[in-house]
């Protein structure tokens, strides 16, 4: 029997940065304090307070936090995670705004924005929002539509 004292995740707890957690990792069993393990892996704790919902955590001693880490560690993963709530740089706007205000405001502009002038590196649609998008940009002004975007609203 090990002599190491282990930490299993408690799914009725509320973790704070300086609780200790037991997670399985490639080299076995790891114990570190949750704010070690924003560090560690911000991405996988992200996911375990996000999706999976098995760890909760202090709002704003850990989560915030976390959302920063993950912009840094995993740009993609946190780019889909953000969606439409992502600041981008937008024509027309002194500073970021996010991305959801000219996706409702202005779709036909937030399209070519983000379809002509080749910004869908800057911004994740899941595909329902670009269904979204590409309906009411065909019903605003549909020879703006590339093909492949009309036939998908078809």
């Amino acid at each position: 029997m090990s002599s190491e004292v282990t930490f299993p995740l408690d799914q009725e707890k509320v973790y704070y940065s300086t609780d200790f957690l037991t997670l399985d990792t490639p080299e076995g069993e790891v114990t570190l304090k949750l704010g070690a393990w924003l560090n560690e892996d911000p991405v996988r704790i992200h996911r375990m307070v996000v999706r999976e919902k098995v760890l909760h955590v202090d709002e704003f001693e850990v989560l915030s936090p976390l959302v920063s880490k993950l912009r840094r560690a995993d740009p993609d993963y946190y780019k889909r995670y953000m969606g439409l709530q992502l600041v981008i740089d937008y024509p027309g706007y002194s500073t970021g705004i996010k991305a959801k205000i000219p996706f409702e405001n202005d779709p036909v502009g937030f399209y070519r924005w983000y379809r002509k002038l080749k910004h869908e590196d800057k911004v994740y649609l899941s595909i329902p929002n670009q269904i979204i998008l590409f309906q009411k940009v065909a019903m605003m002004d549909r020879k703006v539509l590339l093909k492949k975007d009309l036939d998908m609203v078809r």
